[in-house]
């Protein structure tokens, strides 16, 4: 991924909005019941999820751990951490202002 922590964060959050439309758009068209596929399909987002948070957020930290770069591999994971969180709580403070909006 990138060396910017915004860019890591803004990607991870995304990916979510992607994962969270894609599942508010079906459920609109879908009035069949999943059976079986329901935990096949969630477990498999959930690893394909996961693998990629991995690779947002520890890919680049990683690699500058291994080219014995401790601190600024640190100040990477740790400020794209903060990032998303600064985003999350945009995303959510700017839902509670729509909410009490309308």
């Amino acid at each position: 991924m990138s060396k910017n922590p915004f860019v890591n964060a803004l990607s991870a959050s995304g990916y979510i909005g992607l994962i969270v439309a894609l599942f508010s758009y079906a459920q609109r068209f879908s009035d069949t019941e999943l059976g079986m596929m329901a935990p096949m399909i969630f477990l498999s987002l959930f690893v394909l999820s996961a693998a990629l948070m991995g690779y947002f957020f520890v890919y680049q930290p990683l690699c500058l751990l291994i080219e014995h770069k401790q601190g600024e591999a640190t100040k990477l994971f740790l400020t794209t951490v903060f990032a998303f969180a600064c985003t999350t709580g945009a995303v959510i403070l700017v839902w509670l202002l729509l909410r009490t909006a309308l």
